[in-house]
């Protein structure tokens, strides 16, 4: 009886944990990091990325209740809450290693495990920053810029580096990382409009009878071909 009660007791505490924890992050960072113990291994940060990553898939999945998000289907969104903790403790670990190396350039003396445990804790925003993206560029670019203040908190507090050349490096990487996702996205807003114009294109020409549709193609063609002539 003891085993059975104790077990969702140490759930409960768990889940507690984390959300206090995402709150404390969210609401007052330059506490929680200054706070932030820098050892103590790597299974509460990785409890917390998979927290963060089963959130960030149910966001996903009620996102798509309202035709905004990608789980088309009952099994894709089976597959969010398992692909999105799984990826969101990969590319802590990537993101992580990174990261090391940037501090330990500028001067960190702390280790792996330390930098690990900023980047995980600092993943508390990323079911916040899962909505912003939804907003076209601006989005995008507010999560950038928390993402970078975190990171910027996490160099002063935790890694008892100087603030000015924390914001040089961390905010010349944000504006690089700004532009190329601020430069992608308009990519793939231009290639969706292309591809819905080909489409209504292509729907009117099944509504016309073979001679308007064969004559609609030739000079189609003939215009590429003039194109490329003048090229």
């Amino acid at each position: 009886m003891e085993n059975r009660t104790s077990a969702p007791l140490n759930v409960q505490q768990q889940i507690t944990s984390v959300v206090n924890t995402m709150v404390s992050v969210i609401t007052n960072p330059v506490a929680f990091f200054k706070a932030l113990p820098k050892t103590g291994g790597f299974v509460d940060p990785t409890i917390f990325l998979v927290a963060m990553g089963l959130v960030g898939g149910v966001v996903q999945i009620v996102l798509s209740f309202f035709g905004m998000g990608l789980a088309a289907s009952f099994f894709m969104a089976l597959t969010f809450l398992i692909i999105i903790p799984l990826a969101s403790v990969l590319f802590g670990f990537v993101g992580a290693a990174i990261l090391y190396v940037i501090w330990k350039v500028m001067g960190s003396r702390e280790d792996f495990p330390t930098a690990f445990r900023c980047v995980a804790y600092a993943s508390a925003i990323s079911p916040i920053t899962t909505l912003l993206n939804l907003v076209p560029y601006l989005g995008s670019l507010l999560a950038i810029g928390w993402m970078t203040y975190l990171l910027v908190i996490c160099s002063i507090e935790v890694h008892d580096l100087m603030a000015k050349p924390c914001w040089i490096v961390f905010g010349t990487l944000a504006a690089i990382l700004a532009l190329a996702t601020v430069s992608s996205q308009y990519t793939a807003r231009k290639f969706a409009r292309e591809m819905d114009d080909i489409s209504r294109r292509m729907g009117k020409i099944e509504e016309m009878t073979p001679e308007e549709a064969g004559r609609k193609v030739g000079e189609f063609m003939k215009g590429l071909q003039q194109g490329a002539g003048k090229q």
